[in-house]
């Protein structure tokens, strides 16, 4: 454990009563009470998919990211998917005059999705870069790919979308690449300088939500160290060190490269506290 955090939360797991969880002694009702109370940044192997995958994994990435670095703007995604699928169908059924008033709600929710992801991606830019840098990824870039829709543009393509059974242009099908020297990481990054990516993201929203929340946000890294070198883990030490709590997980003791808060050593069947 690196770090404290002003609020207690409990949560238990039982096979007999199932999950629980409390916020300050205060038992919350639904999974997503907690996720509003505290943000929470995961790294896990499979992570490395935002980088690494294709445009879906990033949407998904950075459309969460929406929802904690800009809460009010948090519903847009789930907005735009309900209108969108309201137009997908009413296209299916070839019915013409049920699809204009979902054309026009997909022009609006679509263009204000855009517009915040276009926000989000100019607020973490800057941090993101500084945190890749000193990861070794030098000039790294995060660039919004596609425009914001209008009800015009999918006029001009209903007859295409009538064809095809669904909405052929609009932020579902955006991108968002991660480059660093103009390399796309994608294509042409290493397993290790994907990695760092996704760590300097994490580090770059560690770094806003910090700023801009009561409360820091509660990281938990999983086999996080395994592929960095011995400089990345001390700088990824650094720069989670007094920014909350973070549970970093490792398989021996000895890959974390600074002492840590409190120690926890895992075998079958128990915890113990090094």
């Amino acid at each position: 454990m690196l770090g404290q955090t002003s609020v207690k939360i409990d949560v238990s797991l039982s096979t007999v009563e199932g999950k629980r969880a409390q916020v300050n002694g205060a038992t919350l009702r639904a999974a997503e009470q907690l996720r509003r109370e505290t943000a929470t940044l995961v790294f896990t192997p499979d992570r490395l998919a935002i980088v690494k995958a294709g445009p879906a994994a990033r949407r998904a990435y950075f459309d969460r990211s929406l929802s904690r670095v800009l809460p009010a703007r948090a519903q847009l995604p789930a907005d735009y998917a309900a209108s969108l699928a309201q137009r997908n169908a009413a296209l299916k059924r070839g019915e013409r005059d049920a699809i204009a008033p979902w054309t026009a709600q997909v022009a609006t929710l679509g263009s204000m999705l855009v517009e915040a992801r276009e926000e989000l991606l100019g607020l973490i830019r800057a941090p993101f870069a500084e945190s890749a840098e000193q990861l070794g990824l030098p000039d790294a870039q995060l660039a919004y790919e596609g425009e914001r829709p209008t009800e015009a543009a999918l006029e001009d393509r209903l007859a295409q979308d009538l064809d095809r059974g669904s909405t052929g242009l609009g932020p579902h099908l955006h991108d968002i690449s991660i480059s660093s020297s103009t390399r796309d990481l994608r294509a042409f990054g290493s397993q290790g300088e994907q990695r760092a990516a996704v760590l300097a993201l994490l580090l770059a929203e560690t770094q806003l939500l910090d700023e801009r929340r009561d409360e820091p946000p509660l990281l938990l890294l999983d086999d996080v160290l395994s592929e960095l070198d011995p400089a990345r883990r001390r700088v990824l030490a650094e720069q989670i060190q007094g920014r909350g709590q973070a549970l970093v997980t490792a398989t021996t003791a000895d890959a974390l490269p600074v002492e840590p808060a409190q120690l926890l050593e895992v075998s079958p069947g128990q915890v113990v506290a090094g």
